[in-house]
């Protein structure tokens, strides 16, 4: 099992702890409307507490995983991120990206995020440690995404699929910070695990 790095907890305000939990809507029905290889998305019927009814839809994903693997063994105190540069067809531009990809069925997320660090850079690591993990856009992706890190790297052989072409490349902690504040990163993803790893090293809360 990776270690998890345990974050500060924000005080709480007796107002807030006094505050009954929102209620659930109540599912009346769901209907596949889409099923790809990817995802699907369902079309749900839900009656909301104040009597109203309306349908989400809703795109449901098995999950996916994003690794930030860091080279400590040069310079600890600005250890090498290793990076992707790849061309997103949504986004319509090429984006400097953490490697990062979906959960098989079945698929416990650390066994994916080993096995797409291999695939996609042929990176290696024996130190795994969750970051953090969350929703990527809860309004309409019912989408876990869960950051790890990935210390003690050694390089291999990538073996990306068909439709990936990958540029891997190795930036310093300083160098990727100074892109993020340069407004030279668009990636979610990337920028969370950025900054937590970062915020980590600085409290000195990394295991």
């Amino acid at each position: 099992m990776p270690s998890q790095i345990k974050t500060p907890s924000a005080p709480s305000s007796p107002s807030a702890d006094k505050k009954k939990p929102l209620a659930k809507p109540r599912l009346i029905s769901s209907k596949l409307a889409f099923k790809g290889k990817v995802f699907s998305v369902v079309s749900d019927k839900v009656e909301e507490a104040n009597g109203h009814i309306h349908t989400r839809d809703v795109i449901r994903h098995n999950g996916s995983v994003v690794i930030l693997a860091v080279d400590e063994s040069k310079n600890p105190l600005d250890p090498e991120i290793v990076f992707e540069r790849q061309y997103r067809h949504a986004a319509g531009r090429t984006l400097i990206e953490l490697p990062a990809g979906r959960c098989e069925p079945h698929e416990s997320p650390l066994a994916a995020a080993k096995r797409e660090l291999i695939e996609e850079t042929g990176y290696r690591a024996k130190r795994w440690t969750l970051l953090t993990k969350y929703f990527a856009s809860p309004g309409f992706l019912g989408e876990w995404m869960q950051i790890y890190l990935a210390r003690e790297i050694r390089a291999g052989v990538a073996a990306p699929e068909p439709d990936e072409t990958i540029e891997v490349f190795r930036l310093s902690l300083s160098e990727a910070l100074a892109l993020v504040a340069n407004q030279k990163v668009y990636d979610g993803k990337t920028l969370i695990g950025l900054m937590l790893y970062d915020a980590a090293r600085r409290s000195r809360r990394l295991p």
